[in-house]
């Protein structure tokens, strides 16, 4: 399913991010179909008419996505498309970025602080197919086997083309000690980990896109060992960064 794509020098570590058009529907990797309508909160980002990361919406003007997604692009650079399932062919609801920030100290090596917001440029409007969803303000430590949900468009296998419906899977969170030893990589209390069995998890254009516990997001896809290999899937917890969402909002407005 989901993530950014640079693939960086770090044993294959990969943040999954990649431009797609979407050819055909297929399945995300382990996962299926969404039902239409079930996750309004899901955004797809595009550079024109191209996917290139996921994101959630929390509130009328604000879109929350990783900041590997956004990393030096213009503030104007992305349409945010709401309010459908498909990638093409969908009755959505497209609106411009106005203003993109992410955070100061976000580290594409390390892959730390991979979160940033996006402003849109007029109120996003609420139906039955959008909606902001509720985020964690819990930073707790290692969770043990959390049902999770993740969604997105990203690719059903390493290097494939993304589908053109949102797809769904569930997954179940694993302790941050035994996410370090199974990546060999530095996992710290702001990320949180998913793993499954193999050939389940996230892709090449999930990044950016959220991590959801009983309609609640406590993660943002930021990277893995692409795609779907039997190692986690890693997420920016969205809980570590409450305060630093809030007042980049407060900023803006002030």
């Amino acid at each position: 399913m989901l993530i950014p794509v640079v693939i960086s020098g770090l044993g294959g570590i990969a943040a999954l991010q990649m431009l797609y058009k979407s050819p055909r529907p297929s399945r995300v990797i382990g996962g299926q179909d969404a039902p239409d309508g079930k996750y309004p909160y899901q955004v797809s980002l595009r550079r024109g008419t191209f996917h290139t990361c996921g994101g959630s919406i929390i509130n009328k003007r604000w879109v929350l996505t990783a900041a590997h997604c956004v990393q030096g692009l213009d503030h104007k650079a992305l349409n945010i498309v709401a309010g459908t399932n498909l990638l093409e062919g969908g009755q959505e609801q497209t609106y411009q970025s106005q203003y993109i920030v992410y955070h100061d100290d976000f580290d594409m090596w390390e892959l730390q602080n991979d979160v940033a917001l996006i402003r849109v440029s007029k109120d996003i409007v609420f139906n039955d197919k959008v909606q902001p969803i509720k985020l964690s303000t819990k930073s707790e430590k290692d969770e043990k086997s959390v049902d999770v949900v993740l969604t997105g468009w990203g690719s059903t296998f390493l290097g494939g083309s993304a589908p053109n419906n949102l797809q769904e899977i569930n997954l179940k969170v694993i302790n941050n000690k035994k996410c370090a030893k199974e990546m060999g990589f530095n996992i710290t209390k702001s990320h949180i980990c998913t793993l499954t069995k193999s050939g389940e998890g996230a892709c090449h254009g999930d990044s950016g896109g959220p991590l959801v516990a009983d309609g609640v997001q406590v993660g943002i896809v930021s990277f893995g060992r692409p795609c779907a290999v039997g190692k986690p899937d890693v997420f920016t917890r969205v809980g570590t960064f409450q305060d630093w969402i809030e007042k980049q909002q407060l900023q803006f407005s002030s």
